[in-house]
């Protein structure tokens, strides 16, 4: 059974037969070898959508992955929504260095996030939202014949915290869950809007991450009403579409495995800080299973041979999707890359 990358990665969206699981990087994709390969480099692919579409191309065109993907960031939207964020770096990811909000859960002062936020329609039309639209529309345009186009955008639960300052959000669920839960409900709207116009732009799959989703931030109690049933209003999918919603979030997340699953996303992107087989042992049945390759260790910082075995231990646990377990690190040398790639095809 001979399949294209596009028809692997959907078979594998949706659970049917493989010749063999797909080699797609779901998560953050872009390296420094990728951008002196093909002419498009950091910070203006974060800014402008005909080199961010042949960056986020790069991933297949130049290491034999399996899909493309775009953007690059988890910053854009707090950008749009009025963040100050420094977006001038080659070989490092934009970075928030104002919260545009006001959330004081111990002064018990808050912005009304019904007053201060723009709308959702307002939102998708501007900014680098916009150009991630534009980009995708480019992607499946050259590349959506052969290759998934994934897209990727924030969790309502982390841009709530890009906009107030995520600390302040971890102590008022403690301290005024209430005003917590209204400000991300504020938030999702917006969440889902993007979503769906990157759906509509061309991108079969959207990867939400949510990092401060994870255990590192939230007891796995807190998960469901903090994040988790945000998450599945604005990932829900729409009926008789063939589009496609991953979760990702990032560290140890076995404590919360079956809820991400419970989100009703069509499948989950998790870390190696997971074991591969106990997650395919707890979740295996439930969802889709993304990852998880070491983006640090192997792939970042280890040699050929530690990428090889790391990728055939995902692959030997039954993971439908092989993808790295968090965002590619930009300096991830090329041979590593290729290894992962070739690995997984049996080249």
């Amino acid at each position: 059974m001979s399949m294209t990358p596009r028809e692997r990665v959907l078979a594998a969206m949706k659970k049917e037969s493989l010749d063999r699981p797909p080699a797609a990087i779901f998560t953050q994709s872009a390296t420094l070898g990728q951008m002196d390969k093909v002419g498009a480099a950091w910070p203006e692919a974060h800014k402008d959508p005909e080199l961010m579409a042949k960056l986020g191309c790069a991933q297949a065109d130049v290491h034999g992955f399996e899909c493309v993907r775009a953007p690059f960031c988890l910053t854009a939207e707090t950008e749009r929504l009025g963040g100050t964020v420094a977006v001038d770096k080659k070989d490092a990811s934009p970075m928030i260095k104002k919260h545009p909000f006001h959330f004081d859960p111990m002064g018990g002062e808050f912005d009304d996030v019904n007053s201060v936020l723009m709308s959702p329609e307002e939102f998708i039309q501007g900014g680098r939202p916009a150009v991630a639209i534009k980009a995708i529309e480019l992607m499946k345009k050259s590349h959506g014949e052969d290759y998934a186009v994934v897209a990727g955008n924030t969790g309502p639960f982390t841009l709530t915290g890009n906009l107030v300052n995520t600390e302040n959000i971890i102590f008022g669920i403690m301290m005024c869950p209430d005003e917590v839960d209204k400000w991300v409900t504020g938030v999702n709207p917006i969440v889902t809007a993007y979503t769906r116009a990157l759906h509509d732009a061309g991108a079969d799959v959207v990867q939400c991450s949510e990092p401060s989703g994870s255990t590192d931030m939230l007891s796995p109690d807190m998960f469901d009403d903090a994040a988790g049933k945000h998450v599945r209003v604005s990932l829900a999918p729409r009926p008789n579409e063939e589009k496609f919603t991953v979760l990702h979030i990032c560290g140890d997340t076995t404590p919360i495995l079956d809820h991400m699953a419970a989100t009703n996303v069509t499948g989950i992107s998790i870390e190696e800080k997971v074991d591969s087989y106990k997650a395919v042992e707890l979740v295996g049945g439930k969802t889709v299973l993304v990852g998880n390759v070491g983006s640090v260790m192997p792939l970042f910082q280890g040699n050929v041979e530690e990428v090889i075995a790391g990728v055939k231990k995902s692959m030997d646990a039954g993971f439908n999707v092989l993808s790295s377990g968090c965002g590619i690190a930009t300096a991830t040398p090329d041979e590593n890359m290729l290894a992962f790639s070739r690995t997984v095809k049996g080249e």
